[in-house]
């Protein structure tokens, strides 16, 4: 007989289970995370092999992140009512069977295909992290320690991501860049089995398809207009619709959302200044600064004349200071706000993004640096306080969810950001060795990215309070009790 659901299994977690689970958990994100980056200092090599265009180069990167940002959502109420630790299994198996996928790729339409697998693996995965690590770590400190290192994964995992590629690359091969993640997924799935403890929430709720539907088909018409309205033209006919007809399925997806009884995006969720302002800070350090690593790591390439992993090296003093800065924030979130350190991260991007303007065509890859460095300061800042905003106004059983959404909003970021950054940067200027008009557009683009960072920073500061209250429910979302999660982070 099976037994009954519950919100948690009923033994307290050991330890040794705790930090088994947070290994489990930051090492699964590490290697979401490297694929997200991974692939930018592999991509020239890629486009040769495979005889792609720039349009093609960018999927390699929006195919992954549109198809987690499109199915998280869904992902965060399956894995509430399935199971997290169940979900994360199925995900890093999903995952990595795409990555032999994207290894053994003859053409770039099978490899985006492949990647899109990956990505959906991804989103289970994303989803079922945080609520993994809400439920071992119930005591507010011990999840802030837990939430640094989950902070530090990600962003050291995204800047570390080009050294990986360039040396993979360099070593090997781009097909490496993927070969590798089959040790790295069995290695994450053992460790799940053997040390995660199983949650989920009692309450089942259906798959909302129709936003399902409607979420997937806008994204990907808007994606696919920014990445095809320099080639096409952008009053065409054919960008015209596409951007046009995405704009209408959004806007019919949030209408179904305020429709139907058990919707993929509750809106009510929304009605807490700090939830949202947590969505907005997700979506400006994804569309700004992770976006533009694809351009910054092309100009490397491209303009300055270096190799894959030589490119990757240029990444390594910013993400060793990231990292130190995000494990270090465990500390700082008991002496400043949450809102301070997401408000002061993303204008350290924004400094950032502008100072790498200084960059050009003849000057040395070296100018590059302190931007980079300024930017890497404030995601490392900003990452694990995010993540303490994402959870601090949901109950434990609905933490699933409310990862999903903000898991979808930081991808969402990447995705939008890489198409509309892009779409300022010629494709011929990339392909055809033509570098005062790449290194404009890059001009053009960081300029973007730098604004949308400080829109983030300016949103958050009004919406996200200065201090994170007690967790309550959301109306007309089915409350279960339990101890809300972070009632006394930044406090």
């Amino acid at each position: 007989m099976q037994p009954p659901l519950t919100s948690r299994d009923e033994r307290g977690p050991t330890g040794f289970s705790r930090r088994l689970t947070l290994a489990a958990v930051c090492a699964a994100t590490a290697m979401l995370m490297l694929d997200i980056a991974v692939v930018n200092t592999a991509l020239a090599h890629i486009g040769r092999s495979l005889n792609a265009g720039l349009s093609g180069m960018q999927w390699v990167v929006d195919a992954y992140t549109l198809a987690l940002a499109a199915a998280v959502l869904s992902a965060g109420s399956l894995n509430d009512r399935f199971g997290r630790k169940r979900s994360l299994v199925v995900g890093l198996t999903l995952f990595t069977v795409a990555s032999v996928g994207c290894a053994v790729a003859g053409n770039i339409v099978f490899l985006d295909a492949a990647r899109a697998v990956q990505g959906v693996g991804g989103a289970v995965m994303f989803a079922a992290s945080l609520a993994i690590l809400a439920d071992a770590f119930p005591e507010a400190g011990e999840r802030a320690k837990a939430f640094a290192a989950y902070g530090a994964t990600i962003g050291a995992s995204f800047a570390l991501g080009p050294l990986v590629g360039g040396a993979l690359t360099s070593g090997f091969g781009w097909r490496a860049i993927f070969y590798v993640n089959i040790p790295l997924g069995l290695a994450c799935i053992a460790m799940t089995v053997a040390g995660v403890r199983e949650s989920r929430d009692p309450h089942r709720r259906p798959l909302d398809w129709p936003g399902q539907i409607l979420l997937t088909g806008g994204l990907f018409l808007l994606v696919l207009g920014l990445l095809r309205g320099n080639t096409d033209g952008w009053t065409s006919a054919p960008i015209l619709a596409e951007l046009i007809g995405a704009g209408v399925l959004l806007v019919a997806f949030l209408v179904t959302q305020h429709l139907v009884r058990h919707p993929m995006l509750p809106l009510r969720l929304f009605r807490n200044p700090s939830f949202t302002g947590a969505q907005v800070a997700a979506f400006a350090i994804s569309g700004s600064f992770f976006a533009v690593f694809l351009y910054t790591t092309l100009y490397l390439q491209v303009v300055k004349g270096l190799s894959p992993i030589e490119a990757g090296l240029v990444y390594v003093p910013p993400s060793i200071l990231l990292f130190v800065i995000s494990g270090a924030s465990a500390q700082l979130l008991r002496r400043v706000s949450l809102r301070t350190m997401i408000v002061v991260g993303l204008a350290f991007v924004s400094a950032g993004l502008v100072t790498c303007t200084l960059a050009d065509t003849d000057s040395s890859w070296a100018v590059m640096l302190p931007g980079i460095t300024l930017a890497s300061i404030g995601t490392g800042l900003f990452n694990p306080a995010l993540s303490a905003v994402a959870l601090g106004h949901v109950e434990p059983h609905q933490s699933g969810l409310a990862a999903g959404v903000n898991d979808a909003f930081r991808n969402i970021g990447v995705a939008v950001g890489v198409a509309a950054l892009g779409a300022l940067i010629p494709g011929h200027a990339v392909l055809g060795g033509a570098p005062r008009e790449f290194v404009d557009g890059l001009h053009h683009a960081l300029l973007v990215g730098a604004v949308l960072a400080a829109v983030g920073a300016v949103a958050s500061a009004v919406l996200i309070a200065p201090r994170m209250p007690a967790a309550e429910p959301v109306p007309g979302l089915e409350p279960v009790g339990g101890t809300p999660i972070l009632a006394e982070a930044g406090a």
